[in-house]
């Protein structure tokens, strides 16, 4: 096989460190922003689900390799997100609610 070839096999490796050191950063930024209170149960829940995102997203793209594969895969794997801010919105809902009755007795 000549180095010209398409097929020749190519290493992500600087591409996945560099991944993995914002992984790293963005675990640490996680840490110190979750002890901040923002006024909010459901706001710090939002900020953290934001970061995680942010993470998720960076592991699709690079450890699960959609930054290189067809579309239509990455389409069907897109397709989960909606229903995931779904869920991830109803949580945040609940929270807020149960904190509140806690808070004022309802």
């Amino acid at each position: 096989m000549s180095s010209s070839d398409s097929h020749a096999p190519h290493s992500h490796m600087k591409e996945l460190t560099l991944t993995f050191a914002a992984l790293i950063v963005l675990t640490i930024v996680t840490v110190k922003v979750a002890k901040i209170d923002f006024g909010s149960v459901a706001i710090n829940i939002t900020i953290a689900m934001f970061i995680a995102s942010i993470k998720g997203l960076l592991v699709a793209l690079y450890f699960m390799h959609l930054k290189w594969e067809e579309k239509l895969i990455v389409f069907f794997a897109a397709l989960s997100i909606p229903f995931l801010v779904l869920m991830v919105s109803t949580m945040v809902w609940d929270v807020a609610r149960k904190t509140a009755e806690k808070v004022y007795g309802g």
